[in-house]
């Protein structure tokens, strides 16, 4: 019996090894996928300061395996970028020092043609010790294949960033070119900002979508380390008390958001809170990023350019501030975490539909889902640890718990996540002025 477990056990292994080379090979194509079709140009500009040029996420995606998989296991690793672990380390302080986030659109050199040779190089390595590693110890396997899933959700974490990164930067040129070259929509119905609402506006202004109503009482969020992949900040599983509550059946769209502009939103101070308030006077804000209005049109930038806003896809871009004022002025509110978390893990996130940007697809068509995969949607709640909370140890503990400050939580995915990287207990989070990501809203009642 024990001669059948074991050889049961090899076997398994070595299908999950098998498994994993798969995947590992699928995530690193799709990374590069993602800026073959683009000029050198495009992959070495840093927009802002929040963004990186595409050149250095691919790196940057290659040094971590380069780092936490294939140092401390090859002994002849070549390097075929001088100065790697310098130029790549985003913020992990345990591993050394770090080139100035804010200069990263300077690195020239090397130069993107190197990077693709880099991550050729580093992919071969890494294929080569998951193919060595078949004849390894139980626990060898383990702890290799859980750094490699760890690399590979950072890197799909990478490939959301280069999108919204490419789409920042794109935004600047007043050509308003387009990310990608994909077939043109018939034109969609666009809005005027710069008017007074009609009288439907003004009536959808002051009603209410469809609600989903729950009870409140204790519920478990959260996630245990064992089973499928989470990272740390989804654990540890735990119980949270729940008054009673409703949550918008759809997303906030562009309609909906615009009524608000109509209404003033962005000129009513008690709307906002104190530090959104200075934040609107201080930047300008006067509608969402990348609404631009041309001879009385409203227009939204998107990956396929400049197109027609459209009123029914969901409002995104957003702010927690500006989402917040909204839900203030709907006399509603932001859900918590655990309200979303809980009516979420009643959904499939499967049975999302991916929301296309350009507007091909409307998410709040009947029978449609929008929970996942459409925008990432605030919570008012603080990004902190649960109760219980541990850091993964080693340098990789650095990945989110020292970011749990002056931050609030955002659930269920984008368009620009990979289908296969969205789950209910997932949780992102960025500071409250944050608007380059695609990040939206739904809106939340008391019982």
């Amino acid at each position: 019996m024990a001669t059948t477990l074991d050889a049961k056990a090899e076997t398994d292994d070595l299908i999950r090894l098998a498994n994993l080379t798969d995947r590992f090979r699928a995530v690193r194509d799709r990374s590069a996928a993602l800026c073959r079709h683009l000029p050198v140009e495009d992959l070495v500009v840093q927009s802002m300061l929040d963004a990186s040029p595409l050149k250095w996420h691919l790196a940057h995606t290659t040094w971590f395996f380069e780092t936490f998989l294939l140092k401390p296991r090859v002994e002849k690793l070549v390097r075929p970028v001088e100065r790697s672990e310098y130029l790549f380390n985003s913020y992990y302080e345990a591993v050394g020092d770090q080139f100035p986030r804010e200069q990263r659109g300077l690195l020239s050199r090397p130069t993107a043609e190197e990077v693709f040779a880099y991550r050729r190089t580093i992919d071969d390595a890494v294929l080569d010790l998951l193919e060595s590693t078949a004849s390894a110890s139980p626990a060898e396997i383990s702890e290799i294949a859980a750094t490699v899933e760890i690399g590979l959700q950072h890197e799909q974490q990478h490939q959301e960033l280069m999108l919204t990164d490419v789409k920042h930067l794109l935004s600047l040129n007043p050509l308003y070119p387009a990310y990608r070259t994909t077939e043109r929509f018939p034109a969609l119905k666009s809005c005027e900002m710069n008017r007074s609402p009609t009288d439907a506006e003004a009536e959808a202004a002051g009603s209410f979508s469809a609600r989903i109503a729950h009870g409140g009482g204790i519920v478990s969020i959260g996630r245990d380390a064992q089973g499928d992949f989470c990272f740390d900040n989804e654990t540890p599983r735990h119980q949270v008390l729940l008054r009673p509550f409703e949550i918008a059946a759809r997303l906030t769209t562009n309609g909906d958001f615009l009524a608000f502009v109509l209404d003033g939103g962005y000129r009513r101070p008690e709307l906002w809170l104190s530090l959104g308030w200075a934040t609107v006077r201080e930047r300008g804000w006067k509608a969402p990023l990348y609404w631009h209005e041309r001879e009385g049109e409203l227009f939204q930038f998107t990956l396929d350019g400049l197109l027609p806003l459209d009123p029914d896809a969901p409002a995104m871009h957003l702010s927690y501030f500006e989402a917040d004022a909204y839900a203030r002025w709907r006399e509603a509110r932001l859900p918590t975490e655990a309200e979303w978390e809980t009516l979420a893990c009643e959904r499939d996130p499967r049975k999302s539909h991916g929301f296309v940007e350009s507007g091909a697809m409307r998410p709040t068509a009947e029978g449609v889902e929008d929970w996942f995969g459409q925008v990432w949607q605030w919570t008012s709640s603080s990004y902190s640890p649960y109760p219980g909370y541990r850091p993964w140890p080693g340098a990789v503990g650095e990945y989110n718990g020292k970011f749990m400050c002056n931050q609030y939580v955002l659930r269920g995915g984008s368009c620009a996540t990979p289908a296969d990287h969205v789950r209910a207990t997932y949780r992102n989070f960025f500071p409250p002025d944050t608007r380059w990501q695609f990040s939206g809203m739904r809106i939340a009642f008391d019982g």
